[in-house]
């Protein structure tokens, strides 16, 4: 299990996560992000391509070390600065009001105490900064959700702690921020696994 979960599975997310599906969402919101931002769970750098003139420094956050390998590498030929921090959410090893922008893509399904790491998202955040996420989560049909419930014991055994089943926006909202916008929906694919919260919040 050790060698599936630091081996093979990093390469079995960054395949999942380089779904063209996705790009559109990165695209737009990884758009907003300006000044120092803190993306949080880099994972192998998917989104770096897309951050912009507004951003003057990317520090990514992650705890698997070959994610953050691949990550590194993906790096190297930005024209913005980039530095990669190994380590977990629950504890974010950076000063309190540093960052301007938080980012969260496809990453508190899979955190094991996402309301402390949301709690410490908020920490680290300036009192003007701005959190920007996209992630999936809990459906509000019925069936649905039924499905995620008897999915998620197994599905986050084999995918990092993946949680089908969580309701972002409540999340977020519980741990200090205001949810200044928000759009849900399904994107393509199995229902259980395709429902997005697509946003950003700010500290209240």
């Amino acid at each position: 299990m050790t060698f599936y979960r630091d081996q093979l599975l990093p390469h079995l997310i960054d395949l999942a996560m380089r779904n063209r599906e996705l790009v559109a969402y990165r695209r737009r919101l990884i758009a907003q992000a300006e000044g120092r931002v803190l993306e949080i769970g880099i994972g192998s750098g998917l989104n770096l391509p897309f951050y912009g003139s507004h951003v003057q420094e990317v520090l990514g956050l992650e705890p698997a070390p070959k994610l953050l390998a691949m990550c590194r590498r993906a790096s190297v030929q930005l024209p913005l600065p980039v530095t990669l921090i190994q380590g977990s959410a629950e504890d974010i090893p950076l000063d309190s009001e540093s960052v301007d922008t938080v980012v969260t893509a496809w990453t508190l399904c899979s955190i094991p105490s996402v309301t402390r790491a949301l709690s410490e998202a908020r920490r680290v955040l300036r009192p003007s900064g701005r959190m920007l996420f996209v992630e999936h989560g809990l459906s509000p049909d019925a069936a649905v959700r039924r499905w995620q419930d008897r999915l998620t014991p197994i599905w986050k055994r084999i995918s990092g702690g993946c949680h089908l089943n969580r309701a972002i926006d409540t999340l977020i909202g519980s741990a200090g921020f205001q949810i200044e916008r928000l759009e849900t929906g399904y994107m393509k694919g199995p229902k259980p696994m395709a429902f997005l919260y697509e946003g950003s919040a700010r500290p209240r």
